[in-house]
């Protein structure tokens, strides 16, 4: 029987961020030559992508619901319940009816499975409706880079979805035509899943989504080196958009430098329209893109 090829979707080029040819040949690590790779760490709620993933807080008084956005969740948490236009509200982390209750997994019926999502699907899903400038966020051509090179990748994500979830979700950006094929996953690790708590040792499930990502970073190192083994030319690098998971990924890029200081560590801060780049030393850090100088469409890769 003759199959028959799908037709790929055209889409426009994505003005808001560097375009990129589809043609271009496969690149390799920049210490190919030396037997080093490079390992890319990725944050996914606007790093990658911006999902409308609403996060949910509660009057004191009536209960009433607030939806916020992650990105306005990530600006105001600290005041949730104590100043400010949220001093009314709190959080609720009950998995199923809190807060955070769209960022996890939900148990659908068998006989559903066929006609309810999870929440991060459907949220992918939303998003790939819209022009590309409206969901690609300021790491997506970094993202883009690493799928196409089949760079080893990883995701840690504050999501507490399976990980299976998170990569049925990046694989509808393939089916759709943003992605060419299915990322080289190193790991997925969405740290606020009980599973992946207890992976990471917080069996209390009392660590913050900031340890908990440092624990993350740790992990796939090692199976980074477990997997392609040990080289002194070896390129790690982490982005993130949260400033306090900025700070502890900072902390354990150090840990792991000391450790291995032969090999490379990056942190990349991203921003709406700019981004940081640091270098991590052994006894400091060396700015390689400051925010001032930086360019989103220059973005620059491990």
């Amino acid at each position: 029987m003759v199959g028959h090829k799908k037709k790929r979707r055209s889409f426009k080029p994505n003005t808001a961020q560097l375009e990129l040819n589809l043609e271009r040949p496969i690149e390799p690590d920049r210490n190919y030559h030396l037997g080093g790779k490079s390992f890319y760490f990725f944050d996914f709620d606007d790093n990658v992508a911006y999902l409308a993933t609403p996060i949910i807080i509660f009057h004191k008084d009536t209960g009433n619901e607030l939806h916020l956005s992650s990105g306005e969740f990530a600006q105001h948490g600290h005041d949730i319940g104590k100043q400010g236009q949220y001093a009314n509200y709190y959080v609720d982390i009950n998995d199923e009816t809190g807060s955070f209750r769209n960022f996890r997994d939900r148990d659908i019926p068998a006989k559903s499975k066929g006609m309810l999502k999870q929440a991060f699907i459907e949220d992918i899903e939303t998003a790939i409706q819209k022009k590309d400038f409206t969901w690609k966020a300021p790491s997506w051509n970094c993202f883009y880079h690493a799928t196409y090179n089949f760079r080893p990748l990883s995701v840690i994500t504050a999501r507490g979805h399976n990980s299976e979830t998170i990569k049925e979700g990046i694989s509808l950006l393939v089916k759709d035509g943003h992605l060419p094929h299915d990322p080289n996953f190193l790991s997925v690790y969405p740290v606020s899943n009980p599973k992946t708590r207890a992976a990471l040792g917080d069996e209390m499930l009392s660590a913050s989504v900031p340890e908990l990502k440092k624990g993350a970073i740790r992990m796939s190192v090692e199976q980074a080196l477990n997997r392609y083994g040990h080289n002194p030319y070896h390129r790690f690098g982490m982005s993130d958009d949260d400033p306090r998971n900025v700070e502890l990924i900072t902390s354990e890029m150090q840990s792991l430098k000391s450790r291995y200081p032969e090999m490379s560590f990056f942190v990349i801060q991203t921003f709406k329209d700019s981004y940081e780049k640091r270098e991590i030393l052994e006894t400091k850090t060396r700015d390689i893109i400051t925010r001032n100088e930086s360019k989103l469409s220059q973005l620059s890769l491990l």
